[in-house]
């Protein structure tokens, strides 16, 4: 379907797997990382990520630090959707307001996911 990865970031790898099996039935390429430090190693090593799906709740660095991070750097264009448990009034807008592109509250829709999928990646 695409040559676009998808970079899944999560400290939970039962997220991790539940999310590579429904994308890689769909025909999407993924690779995982299991915190920021990781993921953002791989954002170097692979210049084909086309978005990033990021948890925000993560030991050692969260996902609103990493966005800060993604964003000053090099690959400060590429998506980022949001991916959290936390879905209390207002967590959507902190997430868009650290820089994410999108927000989806766990467990995620699909449906949604894929809609937003398809409209970033090319």
């Amino acid at each position: 379907m695409d040559t676009q990865k998808i970079l899944i970031v999560d400290d939970d790898t039962r997220n991790i797997f539940a999310l590579k099996a429904v994308l890689k039935s769909k025909g999407y390429s993924c690779i995982s990382a299991h915190g920021a430090s990781e993921a953002l190693e791989l954002l170097n090593d692979h210049q084909n990520i086309g978005i990033i799906l990021l948890d925000m709740m993560m030991p050692e660095m969260d996902g609103y630090e990493t966005i800060s991070t993604i964003r000053s750097g090099e690959k400060k264009h590429l998506p980022i959707i949001s991916i959290t448990a936390q879905a209390m009034v207002g967590d959507r807008e902190k997430c868009l307001d650290a820089g994410a592109d999108g927000y989806l509250p766990k467990p995620i829709d699909v449906d949604k996911l894929l809609d937003i999928l398809k409209r970033y990646l090319k």
